[in-house]
């Protein structure tokens, strides 16, 4: 009876990890013959566990990853590519978050950019970094409903404090004004601090033209371009289908 209280107010005091500990060493009679201090190690061990696994499984669903399954174990780097696993792991396994450096992920539609994009987030994820996922041709629009409803202070705030930002399908359709100086702010937020992600279509000696106004381009494209790493995808679209009756699952959809 006692136990069940402590039980209680342990899930109280919002130690879940270690209410659940408790509860499985009661009902382990092998756990009789382990020490008080060892008991209470593991109970604190699983506590810390429970609270990591938490954490990560907020921040994927906080990131709204276009593929929150996306895994760089899965990546494939088959030959024509133009893909290095060793580079990809590399910079995965690297500071780049912490540095605040940017990746810049170009190829033909299909080559599975966003997936890379994705898997390379949902990775920071894992190692306990928040991470946002925003698709660049729908960018305008969820300004303007922003700007419209008076959150887009706040939500400024909360992307300059988000440690990986990816932009997905930049370049793909034309941006207005207000939407090029929004982008400006954006990124002018997270250059040298934070780490931002950018697949796009077009190719990078492109994306001045693409921002439309010089001086805005200029600023943007310095900011992004101080510390970057690139991968440029090639190869047949990952989209299309195999000639078989059987039915396969690509893991890298785009």
């Amino acid at each position: 009876m006692m136990m069940n209280t402590t039980i209680e107010q342990l899930r109280g005091l919002r130690l879940a990890g270690m209410a659940s500990g408790l509860e499985e060493q009661l009902s382990q009679a092998g756990m009789t013959a382990i020490s008080f201090e060892e008991r209470i190690a593991l109970l604190v061990d699983r506590e810390v566990h429970w609270r990591n696994d938490k954490r990560q499984t907020r921040l994927l669903k906080d990131a709204k990853l276009k593929y929150g399954q996306a895994s760089i174990e899965d990546l494939d780097t088959r030959a024509g590519r133009g893909l290095d696993r060793k580079a990809v792991m590399s910079l995965a396994l690297g500071d780049w978050i912490e540095s605040g450096h940017s990746v810049l992920i170009t190829g033909p539609t299909g080559a599975g950019k966003s997936w890379l994009a994705c898997a390379l987030a949902q990775y920071a994820c894992r190692r306990g970094h928040s991470a946002y996922y925003q698709r660049v041709p729908r960018l305008s629009e969820e300004l303007r409903i922003r700007h419209g409803n008076g959150t887009f202070g706040k939500w400024l705030i909360q992307l300059a404090r988000t440690d990986v930002l990816l932009l997905d399908d930049w370049g793909m359709a034309g941006i207005d004004r207000q939407t090029r100086a929004d982008l400006l702010e954006i990124i002018d937020d997270r250059a040298a601090n934070k780490a931002t992600i950018i697949t796009s279509q077009l190719p990078i000696e492109h994306w001045h033209a693409w921002v439309g106004d010089a001086t805005i381009a200029d600023a943007i494209l310095d900011r992004v371009m101080q510390r970057n790493h690139r991968f440029t995808l090639t190869g047949e679209s990952l989209r299309q289908k195999p000639k078989s009756s059987k039915k396969e699952v690509n893991p890298e959809p785009s």
